[in-house]
């Protein structure tokens, strides 16, 4: 039996979300800071810059995380990589190193809690479900999921134009009854979801932080000619076809937040140094 005091009673920690096996907590104060960090910390609490953790309660179910995304575990809670072998394993490297996700996603079953570091990133809750085929993230949104959810790289249809756009070629697509939690520059109320209806969306820049499969991507110039494109100042922009959901963030300043108390991220780029990025994936295991 396990039980956990000054945490469900803590005033410091307020549950914002939840949904499934997932609860969503944020330390409303940082309750032990040095005097000389002291003014900073209070402007950051006073700006919503505060430390969120995700706690997964296992009830013989199983959830997929980020590679050193675990906190801690209590009960009756076993971990696995999931790598079947050599093959497996330079495969899952090849998609974390396409994605900006880690190689290898530990899946933690059994019985009891499962707490997530801290991030100061915002953290979402979708039911998979809801977005029909699937949902696109945009790299380095996966945190957790439920173990049952399917998981695969889409890529572009225009490999040229995403390369001169300066966008990654593939993005990482979960699909299947179940939540996926994700971490987003920019909280869920400030998020713009629009609807399509066998229509377009053009975003200047990577804002879309999700997006229905069912929906065609490509990188395209936002003018008919590549001089049109210069003049107008525009460049590339993302285009998204047919029918389904984008959400997207209103602005880009969210996307500059700190990152340090995050889970550990892979720095390759999709579209640059795919080498050193499935290198660096086997590396960060």
């Amino acid at each position: 039996m396990i039980q956990l005091n000054n945490f469900a009673n803590n005033e410091n920690l307020k549950q914002i979300a939840q949904m499934g096996s997932y609860t969503v907590y944020e330390h409303q104060k940082d309750m032990s800071v040095a005097p000389s960090y002291a003014s900073v910390a209070y402007f950051m609490h006073e700006m919503n810059v505060r430390k969120r953790q995700v706690l997964c309660c296992l009830n013989g179910t199983s959830v997929r995380v980020q590679a050193g995304a675990m906190q801690w575990t209590a009960g009756s809670v076993e971990s696995e990589t999931g790598v079947k072998g050599v093959g497996d394993f330079l495969g899952k490297a090849l998609k974390g190193a396409v994605t900006n996700e880690s190689a290898v996603k530990p899946v933690y079953n059994g019985w009891g809690y499962l707490m997530l570091e801290p991030t100061y990133n915002y953290i979402i809750l979708e039911d998979v479900a809801t977005w029909g085929s699937g949902i696109v993230l945009d790299d380095g949104m996966f945190l957790a999921c439920d173990a049952g959810l399917n998981e695969t790289v889409v890529a572009r249809n225009s490999v040229s134009s995403a390369l001169l756009g300066g966008e990654g070629l593939f993005n990482l697509s979960l699909s299947g009854q179940g939540i996926a939690v994700l971490e987003s520059p920019v909280p869920r109320e400030e998020l713009f979801e629009i609807v399509l209806d066998n229509d377009v969306v053009k975003i200047d820049g990577n804002m879309a932080v999700a997006w229905s499969s069912s929906l065609q991507f490509t990188v395209e110039k936002s003018s008919k000619s590549l001089l049109g494109s210069a003049v107008n100042g525009e460049g590339f922009v993302n285009v998204y076809r047919g029918s389904g959901r984008i959400l997207m963030a209103p602005t880009v300043n969210g996307t500059t937040m700190s990152t340090s108390n995050s889970p550990k991220q892979n720095a390759g780029v999709s579209s640059k140094g795919l080498v050193s990025s499935i290198a660096k994936s086997a590396l960060d295991l």
